[in-house]
């Protein structure tokens, strides 16, 4: 075994790892999505804008963690190879708590934007976690592990804005910054006192010089592969993030003028997140026992079979149904892609490799959410759908025509 490998001389260590892990990444996924859809009514606490001043600073600072991401991940990722995930992990989530805790106190807009960007730095938690979660579990279970794991995130995403609304109803807004806050902090304890990382660090990786981008990309055994699932990552991306912005005016276009708007459209935009966490597991040990490129197929399939509909939904009811059959549809693509990024690297590399995919992710978030900005404005929303599906089939194609051996990694 070469040193920096994660030490697999108990393997009971990783089912413990992986229910705290999942414990902590969901509160993660509550605490980062709580405060989400009441930033544009805080922004409007901090200053006197017009409504079009409002909508550019919601999207600036919307956009700017995404974009410190993009040029923060390969640093993280070769922090965690040298130093072990967990230590990475118990860093960004008390980077994160302290941050998102000092939102709660602006007093003006660039305060916010500020410690908005100081949250891109530190986003690493859930990364991370899948990392170490990745690295430390037997590789014949990695797929169980990592889907088993994206419902923990997922549900919080669900329960955070609904959460979020509920505090920001009996208290404050800036209350729920320090309630998000206070939530990450519990995370970083949960870490710190109970989970175990086997780790020794390789004393080549110490000496290591800082690489540029594409000797990273190089570095790895097989390159060909990292980049192409960085490119899956980036599309898929793309694919939720055009749409994510836009669900609730396309079901306001739908239902017309009503008074439920808001519980409709909540309801709607959850949809997806709920086919997620109902099926991940299931896709997790079909994808171990018969292999994960199986299952990332059949996430791709059902991915362009259920966005083309959304284009022409004719009722509220026909596209919230079709927005649960997408989560299903993630529920394939996103762990797979995981699991394969786990099993196609280095165990010495895999902090690198799933950092290098969460910037790759960012890309895609910020691509999507401009590009679907776009084509709304040009032509209507139900394009972006159609745009969405057109891109998931055009990465299909180029991955079944570039990437044959995909099938190779299923058992390593």
């Amino acid at each position: 075994m070469k040193k920096g490998d994660i030490i697999l001389d108990d393997n009971s260590y990783w089912r413990k790892n992986l229910w705290i892990l999942l414990f902590g990444t969901f509160l993660t996924g509550i605490a980062f999505s709580e405060v989400i859809p009441f930033q544009p009514l805080y922004i409007s606490e901090l200053g006197n804008f017009s409504k079009s001043a409002i909508s550019l600073w919601s999207g600036a600072i919307y956009a700017i963690p995404f974009v410190v991401v993009i040029f923060t991940s390969a640093m993280w990722g070769r922090f965690a190879d040298r130093h072990g995930r967990k230590r990475l992990v118990l860093q960004t989530s008390l980077g994160s708590a302290i941050t998102l805790f000092l939102m709660a106190f602006c007093t003006n807009v660039w305060e916010l934007f500020f410690l908005k960007a100081l949250q891109g730095f530190f986003d690493g938690v859930i990364p991370n976690s899948i990392a170490l979660v990745a690295t430390g579990t037997p590789r014949q279970k990695t797929g169980y592990a990592l889907s088993l794991l994206s419902t923990g995130y997922t549900s919080g995403f669900l329960v955070g804005p609904i959460f979020g609304g509920f505090l920001v109803k009996i208290l404050s807004i800036r209350v729920s910054f320090m309630v998000t806050g206070l939530l990450l902090l519990s995370f970083f304890l949960l870490t710190y006192f109970f989970v175990e990382e086997h780790f020794k660090p390789d004393p080549a990786k110490l000496k290591e010089k800082k690489e540029s981008f594409i000797k990273i990309i190089q570095g790895f055994h097989d390159t060909k592969f990292v980049v192409w699932i960085l490119v899956i990552s980036i599309a898929l991306q793309i694919m939720n993030n055009s749409i994510n912005p836009l669900i609730t005016l396309y079901v306001k276009e739908l239902m017309g003028n009503s008074n439920n708007l808001s519980l409709v459209s909540g309801i709607v935009a959850a949809m997806p997140g709920i086919g997620m966490v109902m099926v991940s597991p299931f896709f997790g040990k079909f994808g171990d026992k018969h292999g994960t490129s199986r299952v990332l197929t059949c996430g791709f399939i059902l991915a362009i079979l259920f966005l083309f509909p959304q284009g022409f939904a004719p009722t509220v009811l026909f596209f919230g149904v079709f927005r649960f059959l997408t989560g299903i549809s993630n529920a394939a693509l996103f762990p797979s892609v995981q699991t394969l990024l786990a099993k196609g690297t280095p165990a010495t590399s895999t902090g690198m490799a799933f950092s290098l995919n969460q910037g790759a992710q960012a890309v895609g978030i910020c691509i999507g959410s401009v590009l679907g900005s776009v084509v709304s404005s040009i032509w209507d929303y139900n394009v972006v759908f159609y745009m969405s599906a057109v891109v998931v089939l055009i990465t299909f194609i180029l991955v079944k025509w570039k990437v044959p051996n995909l099938k190779n990694y299923d058992k390593v």
